[in-house]
């Protein structure tokens, strides 16, 4: 199996599949192609259909997209999704939330690791979508986390896709200084802290290419 990614500083994408490999135990050969480099389109497209990352290989078989990429990994690992059919279906909804919304966010607080943009980005939008995630973050922690599964720090207690989802915002929020209040402040702190979170963060912080649209405010 091969996982075709990004820049860990700034592919907030490959990041996501990546963590779901990582937390089922997938072992994985990991292809890292710095983007927006000379070369680096047709490098992907060796790889990607989409010429985008991320993309995984598996025997042959390519799968792009994040989160398609998270429910292939789903099926060979099925506790990548939460075992209750109902906490199941939110984490599902959610993860399409965070798949196809908060453009405000993406817009104007880019995943950029290395980066402390602490108070940049602010807009009435990006409020709007921050007020949004940690909404999600205290209900799901509050219905299905905390009451659900006492010792487990995640959404719905064990890591799931859902937190696979959410990893890049949790740098964002840590880039940008944002800082949530009660559950979904220590939500935001179990993720920082979870060992394959540090391992990208740590990955991210020797990569040496930059990206000046990523680089938004110096």
């Amino acid at each position: 199996m091969k996982l075709i990614i990004g820049n860990k500083n700034y592919s907030s994408w490959s990041l996501r599949p990546w963590m779901a490999a990582r937390a089922c135990g997938q072992s994985f050969e990991e292809i890292r192609i710095p983007l927006f480099m000379e070369g680096s389109r047709e490098r992907i497209l060796q790889h990607s259909p989409s010429g985008k990352v991320p993309c995984l290989i598996d025997h042959g078989l390519a799968v792009w997209d994040s989160l398609a990429v998270c429910e292939y990994l789903a099926e060979k690992s099925p506790s990548l999704w939460p075992a209750d059919p109902a906490a199941r279906a939110v984490a599902r909804a959610i993860s399409a939330e965070m798949h196809s919304s908060f453009q405000d966010l993406r817009e104007n607080m880019p995943m950029n690791i290395r980066k402390d943009y602490a108070g940049k980005g602010r807009t009435p939008g990006v409020d709007a979508n921050i007020a949004r995630i940690e909404a999600i973050w205290n209900d799901c922690r509050a219905r299905f986390g905390t009451k659900a599964n006492p010792g487990g720090p995640y959404l719905f207690g064990a890591f799931s896709i859902a937190d696979a989802m959410y990893a890049p915002v949790c740098f964002r929020f840590k880039t940008y200084g944002v800082q949530p209040a009660g559950a979904a402040g220590e939500y935001l702190a179990a993720m920082l802290a979870h060992p394959a979170m540090k391992e990208w963060e740590a990955a991210a912080r020797t990569e040496t290419e930059s990206i000046p649209a990523e680089d938004l405010y110096g």
